[in-house]
């Protein structure tokens, strides 16, 4: 029997051993997409104690507890921090073969050097042992992003966002790491939103021009473009249902535009048509910035209307969603390509589903002018486990080009995520190293190192262009 999450963890032959401990795990982190608050990296925030940076506003640990019945008082009510965390610690193992469980012990393993189990009977001893460990100057935001071997991160930033914080940080010689604005328009796309039109105001605001017309809109997110490139931005990242391509001629398009600014509800095939001109406008764009696309689809969100009307979005209601079809996606692709318009993009889909979709997609549109131009993001959100991780990377493997994959994200809210980055540098060298033991390929050390140092790393610099 092996030891529970020992150095060897996930690590099941001496191949895969020997490539995480000698190369991969000395890698430094690039997280290209993340939700982190720049403000606080900015003000460079401090935590009181555990609950405060572990299980504010993690909607993963929210929709588990959950699942064990838990109140709703202690987890985004108004029990105490040290209540919320004995629930959660009381529930945790219950969490066997969840992701949860590894990631919780890998963050006190790490952060905080516990390497014992969180439970009922640890909860207190756990809490006290985090909070004196909290309270050292290396546990703040920054201390903490340090820690975590970060040379870079990328926020999720929308269009009208004043980059304030960014600005601060930048300016700030103190901190090495670079933290660069990521460009995510939805709220701009998304015509069908009640508030629609009062983001149109906020934009409008934000880039100077009166937005009274579609071709408006595509100027004002144009000045913002710039207004983001000037502060070395270069990703944008969209979470559309899916990747529709419902074309239609520009004058339709300012029609529905101009009915939806009259107030008169549009129908799906009016919203999809409008979706499809703008993310075929911020396309053509990207390519013209020099930007990556991120396209992250297949999420039905806010799935529970009482709780959404409670709580608000990304509180843990949101699902899998089901059929994407695979042709609109290619359409949607085709139609930028075909004016050399195409800039690097990368297709997660949250329905595992689609991993052999996405994978034989990429191969209709890679060229010469980028390796990879076309990538399968890292397994996203719900599919970020060991089984998920492995499947992606299996599929993509399988499909295309493994070895010249951007590698993983954190995806997170939190500042204690950047373990995700070791959970999946460990499940790829159990997977490289499982091929070489069995044969199926050369037991070559200096191309093994290679390959696995580039996805965990150097594909990212390379592919997002980041001067680091």
């Amino acid at each position: 029997m092996k030891p529970f999450m020992d150095e060897n963890f996930l690590l099941s032959t001496p191949a895969a051993q020997r490539l995480f401990h000698d190369y991969a795990e000395k890698m430094l982190v690039l997280d290209y997409h993340c939700h982190i608050d720049p403000k606080e990296i900015a003000q460079d925030r401090r935590f009181d104690n555990i609950t405060q940076v572990w299980l504010g506003g993690d909607h993963y640990k929210w929709r588990f507890m959950r699942s064990c019945g838990v109140d709703e008082y202690f987890i985004t009510g108004g029990a105490s921090d040290k209540e919320k965390f004995r629930k959660w610690a009381e529930v945790l193992g219950r969490a066997i073969g969840n992701p949860l469980y590894h990631w919780s012990h890998l963050e006190l393993q790490r952060y905080f050097g516990y390497h014992g189990i969180l439970n009922q009977k640890t909860a207190d001893e756990v809490w006290d042992l985090c909070s004196e460990k909290l309270a050292e100057p290396s546990m703040s935001v920054r201390g903490l992003i340090r820690q975590s071997h970060v040379t870079l991160l990328c926020t999720t930033d929308d269009p009208a966002d004043s980059l304030t914080w960014h600005d601060a940080i930048a300016g700030d010689d103190s901190f090495d790491v670079q933290v660069l604005p990521a460009w995510r328009p939805d709220r701009a796309m998304n015509i069908e939103k009640p508030e629609y039109t009062d983001y149109l105001q906020t934009l409008s605001e934000a880039s100077g021009v009166s937005i009274t017309s579609f071709a408006d809109l595509k100027e004002a997110l144009r000045r913002r473009m710039a207004y983001f490139a000037a502060r070395n931005c270069v990703v944008s990242d969209h979470g559309p249902e899916y990747v529709m391509y419902a074309p239609a001629s520009e004058d339709e398009i300012e029609q529905i535009f101009h009915r939806r600014l009259s107030g008169i509800p549009l129908s799906r095939e009016e919203e999809l048509q409008f979706k499809t001109a703008f993310l075929l406008f911020a396309g053509r764009e990207y390519h013209r910035l020099g930007w990556v696309m991120q396209l992250h689809y297949g999420c039905l969100r806010n799935g529970n209307r009482l709780m959404y009307d409670r709580l608000g979005p990304d509180t843990g209601y949101d699902c899998i969603n089901g059929y994407t079809p695979a042709a609109q996606t290619v359409s949607f692709l085709n139609a930028l390509a075909e004016t050399d318009e195409l800039p690097k993009t990368i297709l997660y889909s949250l329905n595992p589903n689609d991993n052999a979709a996405i994978g034989t997609i990429l191969g209709c549109f890679q060229d010469s002018t980028a390796a990879g131009k076309l990538q399968q993001g890292s397994a996203w959100w719900f599919n970020d486990h060991k089984d998920g991780i492995r499947n992606q990377l299996l599929s993509l493997a399988s499909l295309g080009n493994l070895a010249g994959f951007v590698g993983m994200l954190t995806d997170s809210r939190s500042f204690l995520s950047y373990t995700r980055h070791e959970y999946f540098r460990r499940i790829l060298c159990d997977l490289i190293g499982g091929l070489v033991e069995n044969g199926e390929f050369p037991n070559d050390e200096e191309t093994l190192a290679g390959i696995v140092r580039d996805i965990s790393y150097y594909n990212a610099v390379r592919y997002f262009g980041f001067r680091l």
